[in-house]
């Protein structure tokens, strides 16, 4: 029961967190308005946590649960699939660097500029996250099916 309710906790984490950033995706549009802003403020936040909770309940599931964390640290596809995650969070940085620094101006009340090209290229990292992440389930696939495996 305990590697059901794992599993199912680390698959809701996921969904919420492409459900987020698809979110994200959707709200970031030029011109912003003080009511998006701030939502784009909280559902970066709320991203960044999900983003964690996926960690978590993934390494739960590979240290209690699943084929043991032996099998997963001698599999090629593992360390694929976690360096793909830590790319996607490295490129969530951008994102989420802009939308702190619109804090200030969203406390006083203001609209946080935002230049086009600056507008796009955040757009583009967003699109590129998204895809990247799509990767992820075919190497878990891949992965609980016994490809990769070193040596």
């Amino acid at each position: 029961m305990a590697e059901a309710i794992a599993a199912y906790l680390h698959y809701l984490s996921i969904f919420l967190l492409f459900a987020l950033l698809t979110l994200e995706h959707g709200l970031f549009k030029q011109p912003l308005d003080l009511q998006r802003a701030r939502r784009l403020l909280r559902i970066d936040a709320a991203y960044g946590a999900s983003a964690g909770l996926v960690l978590v309940s993934g390494a739960v599931r590979a240290v209690w649960f699943g084929k043991g964390l032996d099998y997963y640290l001698h599999n090629g596809l593992f360390h694929a699939k976690l360096g793909l995650f830590v790319l996607i969070g490295l490129l969530s940085i951008l994102p989420t660097k802009l939308f702190l620094g619109w804090r200030g101006a969203l406390k006083a009340g203001q609209l946080p500029q935002l230049s086009a090209p600056r507008g796009r290229l955040v757009t583009l990292v967003i699109r590129l996250e998204l895809l990247l992440l799509l990767i992820l389930p075919l190497l878990a696939a891949l992965l609980a099916r016994g490809f990769g495996v070193i040596g």
